[in-house]
């Protein structure tokens, strides 16, 4: 294997900081910590199969995806399920994609949804939903979640905003207190363009 080879792998504990540190530089600060970290991997893993990766390419990490397990998630006040075509059992939940600047544009994300997919695949998942960053810099969230195969099915008002004055995240876009409006978004395995 050569050094400059851009790897997929499972996220460890291990990974904790440097993950962290990629999703705040990403979502803005707070969006993740070391606890709220945890709790994701831990709903992402079942038995053996861990469904949050990262991609490092010469001991630097250029990307993540957290997914969590079906039954992990909170089907909240975010959520249509009369709308998605496969029971909540059956979907796993994206929770964060995050691709450092240098390592945009070169296919990292679609990499890290796909290794993602094939391991919520292993637990019978049909699809994954999203709550997709309308307001990401250039909406880019939304046009890389369609161009993977991602359906709209509604958007959402203040998404984060509870977080944003109740857990100290910082967003980015709204310098502060959250206002951003979240796309739910359902990918459909059968229907993937990965």
């Amino acid at each position: 294997m050569m050094q400059d080879e851009l790897i997929i792998r499972p996220i460890t504990a291990a990974d904790s900081a440097a993950v962290i540190s990629l999703a705040n530089e990403v979502h803005g600060d707070n969006y993740l910590n070391e606890e709220s970290l945890a709790a994701l991997l831990s709903a992402g893993t079942v038995d053996d199969i861990n469904l949050s990766f990262l991609a490092e390419k010469a001991g630097e990490i250029l990307g993540v995806r957290l997914t969590v397990a079906p039954g992990q998630w909170p089907i909240d006040e975010a959520c249509t399920p009369a709308a998605w075509q496969v029971a909540p059992e059956y979907i796993c939940y994206f929770k964060c994609a995050a691709v450092a600047e240098n390592a945009r544009g070169l296919g990292v994300g679609k990499k890290l949804l796909s290794a993602s997919i094939e391991a919520a695949k292993k637990l019978g998942c049909e699809a994954g939903l999203a709550h997709i960053w309308m307001q990401s810099p250039n909406n880019s969230a939304y046009g890389y979640f369609s161009a993977c195969g991602g359906e709209l099915i509604t958007t959402h008002a203040k998404r984060w905003y509870q977080a944003s004055i109740e857990d100290g995240y910082y967003c980015p876009v709204c310098d502060g207190i959250c206002y951003c409006k979240a796309g739910e978004m359902i990918l459909y395995f059968s229907s993937e363009r990965l």
